[in-house]
């Protein structure tokens, strides 16, 4: 415990209270995770194909402007 405070600079009092909400809302937090989890991939999927087109369309843009 000590090792862990000094390395992250946190007081052990923290880390131990931290152990524990954890403990306490371990199964929670695994069923809540793949759920939330596969939204938030999913958006982020949209995100990336959006940032894509975009990215393409500058890029033809430009090509063009350029005679490329």
């Amino acid at each position: 415990m000590s090792e862990l405070s000094a390395k992250h600079g946190v007081h052990p009092n923290m880390i131990s209270q931290w152990k524990r909400r954890v403990q306490e809302n371990l199964p929670e937090l695994f069923s809540r995770k793949s759920a939330v989890g596969e939204t938030a991939r999913e958006a982020e999927i949209k995100e990336l194909h959006a940032k894509i087109g975009q990215l393409t369309v500058e890029k033809d843009f430009l090509a063009k402007a350029f005679g490329r």
